[in-house]
């Protein structure tokens, strides 16, 4: 099983965010993710990217968050 790792994009770095994301849902300004073993973070944060083959996903910081 191949899980995705959750990155935040800031100040022209990244940062782990979380590591064997299931699921990751959108509301609007909010992202709720949600691990293989039930850790669950809430964040204010963009949508930048999803690499399937990489099993990534990057997370930019909310304007003004």
């Amino acid at each position: 099983m191949c899980l995705a790792r959750a990155y935040l994009s800031a100040n022209g770095g990244s940062e782990l965010l979380l590591e064997e994301v299931t699921s990751l849902k959108i509301e609007g300004e909010m992202l709720h993710l949600r691990t293989l073993f039930g850790e669950q973070r809430e964040i204010a944060a963009a949508l930048r990217e999803v690499d399937f083959q990489n099993s990534t996903i990057t997370l930019e910081m909310a304007a003004g968050g």
